[in-house]
């Protein structure tokens, strides 16, 4: 190579920079937001999750108005994610055993089916044999209380759509805690025949 021709080259070199530059920019602007995304999603989910063990605590109290503590969870999250759509339940228990336990019943032919006219302990009290055996609502004293609380919100960097993921964050929490024995604990529990 001449020298004139080693001048040519190494003028060539000065815009280089500016173009690797150029195609390395969008791979690490996508980098940092998706790392600003999860970091994100992550401390959302550790306030919510405080907030709904601060919110179903307060809920055990005799008296505890449930809305109210809705709202201040709400409030809460709000705070770090204003545009979130909250949905609570909650579903009452005798025991801590009986969470998402389905009801009792004497499977006389053995098929591991609650079928028409089998015995059935109604632990809820409803009338019919259920694959839950709590009530909705939050129960009498001492009740075993299951909260569950869904958040819905908008990706503060929807850079998930670019992978096909949606512009929207869900995540859910739950807890379960004892009501206090503020009086005697209600009996619902009966007997049926399946359905």
């Amino acid at each position: 190579m001449t020298r004139a021709g080693c001048k040519l080259l190494a003028k060539a070199r000065e815009g280089a920079a500016a173009v690797e530059f150029a195609l390395i920019a969008p791979i690490m602007l996508v980098g940092m937001f998706g790392v600003f995304d999860l970091g994100y999603n992550m401390y959302t989910a550790a306030v919510l999750e405080g907030a709904i063990q601060e919110a179903a605590r307060n809920a055990t109290i005799e008296g505890a108005a449930t809305g109210d503590l809705d709202n201040r969870l709400a409030d809460v999250v709000h705070n770090i994610a204003p545009k979130a759509d909250l949905t609570f339940e909650r579903t009452a228990y005798a025991n801590f055993s009986d969470v998402r336990q389905p009801e009792d019943f004497t499977d006389v032919n053995d098929n591991g089916v609650c079928d028409n006219g089998e015995p059935f302990e109604d632990a809820n009290g409803n009338g019919t044999w259920d694959m839950d055996r709590g009530s909705a609502g939050q129960g009498g004293a001492r009740d075993a209380v299951l909260y569950e609380v869904s958040v819905t919100y908008p990706r503060p960097f929807p850079i998930g759509k670019l992978i096909g993921q949606s512009g929207d964050f869900t995540m859910s929490t739950r807890t379960v805690l004892r009501n206090q024995p503020f009086s005697i604990q209600a009996d619902r529990a009966g007997t049926g025949n399946c359905s």
